[in-house]
């Protein structure tokens, strides 16, 4: 080769996915959240499973377990946005690690010691919840200062990716620690995860932007405003948030029901019910690989992609029960494809001092009906019955795409990377 091929050779650009897998703080930080949403996911499966199986728990006890790990983010998140963007996002995620690990690793404990209760997994629930409002809201608003704008979608697919593969082995992983050390003790894991999250966020280097200095007149109430009034105000956001709501507020209701299904109008044995959510999982791990290619049509992704979700509660016993993890196969696909979508969009038209308030108004909505859902699940599933309360859990998450299809986003080709749209 001459020397001015050679020359041109180093002067082309990486490719963007060759670049990332350079950054070593980037990979210090992906390295951690796959570890820790592997333990989350062995959590959704064990922490439900020790209220089921080991404490005799109803349906609505379960649907109200469920709503209490989210209801942190309909009381807390607007507060906790302004403080993030008041203070160091790396310190607050390290602090938040900490105290989840301690938390969670309070149910095996007592179950050793024979004190369990439900009063403490609705405690440490909402608990842990608070912890990872903070924790997400911090995560999100720091990703940005990691990487390039132009990384965001890269980046943000293999974080999704992470967080389906999560969902993939930790099922399956939860599933054979409750059938080899029981429910209690499979929340164990996740307590370990925590502590490697935390090692991986103190070996980063990036020097994190000090806040914009305040103003003497500004107050929390003032910061929270001016968040909640950016999210408003914009003419694609707004439509977002009203489509990812909704579309919580469903899957909520699917998820308080889901083990319940299994376990008792499926008869699937506990530690098998790990293996089928795992495999709805693997949804998720193909939409966060082609979520770069398939994302550049949001509304497409939830009208389209996830209609046949609607065929999970038809699962019937034997193996008519592979409908189920079809089905949410299916919605975790969908999902994944415009989570990653929409929230590198969010992060690419928001000013960096707003990021924070941004992330923390969205999530205070979107997530803020998830325990709506819960509560709605287990009522639902007490009153009518716990299939015919799954037929309107996911046909209602699929009819949330609607609110992203009459919007501006049904013309977009791409994830833009606009100024903010105010209208």
């Amino acid at each position: 080769m001459t020397e001015a091929a050679k020359d041109v050779q180093r002067a082309q650009p990486a490719p963007e996915d060759a670049k990332l897998w350079r950054q070593r703080d980037f990979l210090l930080l992906w390295s951690g959240q796959t570890v820790s949403e592997m333990g989350s996911a062995v959590t959704q499966i064990a922490l439900p499973l020790v209220a089921v199986v080991a404490l005799g728990a109803s349906t609505f006890d379960v649907g109200l377990l469920t709503a209490a790990t989210t209801v942190a983010f309909a009381v807390i998140a607007l507060p906790a946005g302004a403080l993030v963007d008041r203070g160091s996002k790396r310190s607050i995620m390290i602090v938040c690690d900490i105290l989840r690990l301690l938390i969670i690793g309070s149910v095996p404990l007592a179950a050793a010691l024979g004190t369990l209760t439900m009063t403490q997994l609705y405690v440490v629930a909402v608990a842990a919840g608070v912890c990872t409002v903070f924790f997400d809201v911090s995560y999100q608003s720091y990703v940005p200062s990691l990487i390039r704008a132009e990384h965001l979608l890269d980046a943000n697919g293999k974080l999704g990716v992470t967080q389906a593969f999560a969902q993939l082995g930790g099922p399956g992983l939860g599933g054979g620690l409750v059938a080899l050390l029981g429910a209690a003790g499979a929340l164990t894991a996740d307590a370990i995860s925590y502590l490697v999250s935390v090692v991986s966020i103190l070996g980063i280097r990036t020097h994190e932007e000090p806040p914009a200095p305040r103003r003497a007149d500004e107050t929390l109430r003032g910061q929270i405003a001016e968040g909640l009034s950016f999210v408003v105000r914009h003419t694609i956001l707004r439509r977002i948030v009203a489509c990812t709501a909704t579309s919580n507020l469903f899957s909520g209701m699917g998820t308080a029901l889901s083990m319940v299904f299994l376990i008792r109008v499926l008869h699937v044995r506990p530690a098998l019910t790990g293996l089928i959510m795992a495999g709805a999982a693997v949804g998720g791990i193909v939409g966060g690989v082609y979520a770069g290619r398939l994302a550049r049509i949001i509304w497409v992704s939830m009208l389209v992609f996830s209609a046949p979700q609607v065929i999970a509660p038809a699962a019937w016993r034997g193996w008519g029960v592979l409908l189920f993890p079809l089905g949410w196969g299916i919605a975790y696909f969908a999902g994944m494809v415009y989570n990653i979508a929409q929230v590198s969009y969010r992060q690419s038209v928001t000013p960096p001092e707003l990021t924070g308030r941004m992330t923390a108004a969205v999530r205070w909505v979107v997530w803020g009906t998830l325990p709506i859902g819960g509560v709605l699940g287990g009522a639902l599933g007490t009153l009518i019955g716990v299939r015919p309360a799954l037929w309107l859990a996911f046909g209602g998450s699929w009819a949330a795409g609607w609110f992203v299809f009459f919007s501006p986003l049904r013309h977009m080709r791409d994830v833009p990377r606009p100024d903010a749209l105010v209208g």
